[in-house]
């Protein structure tokens, strides 16, 4: 579908919320190392359990009391590497001065316009990510603009705060959070409601990331950047969908949203066609099912009951699709989940489940629905399901006359399923501990704005020689700042070009882990030492390859004792003549009928004898003069 729709016709409105961890030594308010840890390294570990707290004028944010409809406990993972900050048992720290140095260097290059004083906010958040029940966070910057192909984008807000802890167990009742992630500094960049077609939206993203790179001092990995994106169409409402973690999902995101607000408007039209409507009883159906064959029912009565609802009108509507594979009874299941039940039933979908005809014959008749009407019911305990379905009917009554205004979750395949409403303005408010910051104009002006990845790819190939995708290809890499450090020390040498740097960190390396040699213990001074000895010529180039894999099989040895143990010391160049000849006696047929050609297939007779003792460059040339001399 998404490709017959026109996104300036259907008054697409869209804008990203681009989260990136960033590469400080410290955290934002205390002075632990941004150090992720391994679970199992935990040395102490409490729980908490929170609730929504009011704001300054009374209110409580709907958001965060959605989120609270469920009591759960939340157990949190310590280290030694964690402080009483982290716990929420000391108050916070002055802000991190070199987080705030790289976010003013990313205002810069976002063309923003810093605020003159920073004062750090409460944001209400209780679904435990934070030990406090709150995220701090505090406005840098606004009133930027980036170019894309088709026109600027506005970025319109630059916060700096900190990231929540990193969840890593969900048992439905308890939820258990790893404390390593707690409080590394976080750029939020919210852009303006420019972007027009989902291709645009990738394309911002992908210019943001880029500038956020060109500081060198953000974090790189999975879970370090985070896209939220805010998508509306003119006859819909905004949504926030949470989380897109790949770059390239965030077209197919747009797409999505768009797809579902289009299809839900057409379920809504055709609705008030036929007079459909909401009946508020809630029915208690749970005599009907009294000796059902459902184990998924016959399971839950064990503690509980099964209640109903009944929709005038809905029959054949609720299991209409929305996206590829969601329905709308998928909507209402979503809704249903924030009162802790595992889903619903309706009759669209029935008989299923080992739910029989005739049990659906009886459930409609104890709810009275003529065959119009669609029955909508769960099973679970008495409390969780009457608040599945009192949520089911807010949105069955949503259905009839609007798309409702809320934060959805992003899903592996590119759709999204509802997480609570949109939180409102009640859930920030002052954080009394931590002092104001004053952001005078000189030291604006003397933060340094980086070279771009773009123009620093153009510089590379200009320089070193390298082609286009070798350069792009490294400055997008994690070793950029390795092959800086290499190029600076072996720029003009004859046998480490930047071409073979390049090749060995982005080419090599990946193949090795591929074949599952562990890269990870190669480190920096690995590929010094390494490049040092090849500068010389002591080595050749071919060896390069197993000396890695020894480097990795045996970190502690040195690359000199490496290259010592594979024999790939020096070969003297009549050693090398003497194995030519030999070979040219014995291939002499061969030669004579390929003439100078037959150059190419000797050379890997003669690398594989001297493999890695020998450049490439010196045996062709030997082999080339030799061959000329038989011919003649």
């Amino acid at each position: 579908m998404s490709n017959k729709l026109d996104y300036k016709e259907l008054g697409l409105k869209c804008g990203l919320e681009i989260h990136q961890q960033l590469d400080s030594k410290e955290k934002l308010f205390c002075r632990c190392p941004t150090q992720i840890r391994d679970t199992e390294e935990s040395n102490f570990e409490f729980f908490r359990y929170l609730r929504p707290t009011e704001s300054e004028m009374g209110e409580v944010d709907r958001a965060a009391l959605e989120q609270s409809k469920i009591s759960r406990k939340f157990v949190y993972k310590a280290y030694d590497t964690n402080c009483l900050v982290e716990y929420d048992e000391e108050p916070p720290r002055e802000l991190n001065q070199e987080a705030l140095d790289i976010s003013l260097s990313v205002a810069r290059l976002l063309n923003m316009r810093p605020v003159e004083q920073i004062h750090i906010m409460r944001k209400i958040v209780v679904d435990g990510s934070n030990t406090s029940g709150f995220q701090r966070t505090a406005f840098i910057a606004k009133n930027g603009s980036i170019e894309t192909s088709v026109g600027n984008v506005g970025v319109d807000v630059l916060c700096l705060e900190e990231e929540a802890a990193q969840k890593i167990e969900d048992a439905g009742d308890s939820v258990v959070y790893s404390l390593d992630r707690l409080g590394i500094p976080l750029v939020e960049i919210g852009t303006a409601p420019d972007i027009i077609s989902p291709s645009h939206a990738k394309e911002t993203a992908m210019i943001i990331g880029m500038l956020l790179r060109s500081t060198g001092k953000v974090k790189r990995g999975l879970g370090t950047i985070r896209q939220d994106v805010n998508i509306s169409i003119a006859a819909g409402a905004r949504v926030e969908i949470k989380g897109v973690q790949a770059l390239d999902m965030i077209e197919t995101m747009v797409e999505r949203e768009v797809e579902r607000q289009v299809h839900l408007l057409e379920i809504r039209d055709a609705l008030l066609d036929k007079d459909a409507s909401v009946h508020d009883q809630i029915f208690d159906v749970t005599d009907v099912f009294r000796d059902t064959g459902s184990k998924v029912i016959a399971r839950a009565l064990k503690k509980g009951k099964v209640l109903a609802v009944r929709l005038p009108g809905f029959a054949g509507y609720v299991g209409t699709e929305i996206q590829p594979g969601r329905r709308l009874g998928t909507e209402f299941s979503d809704r249903a989940k924030t009162s802790g039940v595992g889903g619903i039933f309706h009759t669209d979908e029935l008989p299923n489940y080992g739910i029989t005809t005739e049990e659906i014959d009886a459930l409609r008749e104890a709810v009275g629905a003529a065959g119009k009407d669609a029955v909508i019911m769960v099973a679970d305990r008495e409390k969780r399901a009457r608040g599945a379905m009192e949520s089911v009917l807010v949105r069955a009554q949503e259905t009839l006359g609007f798309i409702p205004e809320e934060t959805r979750r992003a899903l592996p395949d590119g759709n999204t399923a509802y997480m609570r409403p949109l939180p409102g303005a009640s859930r920030m408010y002052p954080e009394t501990d931590v002092s104001k910051v004053e952001i005078l104009a000189e030291y604006v002006d003397s933060i340094v704005v980086p070279e771009l990845l773009t123009e620093k790819a153009k510089r590379f190939a200009e320089e070193y020689d390298l082609n286009r995708e070798l350069a792009e290809r490294i400055v997008y890499s994690h070793d950029l700042s390795l092959f800086e450090q290499l190029i600076t020390r072996f720029n003009g040498n004859s046998v480490v070009s930047a071409t073979l740097i390049v090749r060995t960190l982005t080419g090599l390396m990946p193949e090795l882990k591929r074949d599952g040699v562990d890269v990870n213990q190669i480190k920096e001074h690995h590929f010094i030492e390494l490049f040092d000895i090849l500068s010389t010529g002591n080595i050749a180039k071919e060896g390069v390859e197993d000396i890695l894999r020894l480097m990795a099989k045996k970190p502690t040895l040195g690359v000199e004792d490496a290259v010592s143990q594979l024999g790939f010391a020096g070969t003297d160049p009549s050693e090398i003549e003497s194995f030519v000849e030999s070979i040219i006696a014995e291939k002499h047929e061969f030669i004579s009928q390929k003439g100078i050609s037959a150059v190419g297939p000797l050379m890997g007779i003669v690398m594989s004898e001297f493999r890695g003792k020998v450049d490439g460059k010196l045996v062709s040339s030997i082999l080339k003069e030799k061959i000329t001399e038989f011919l003649e």
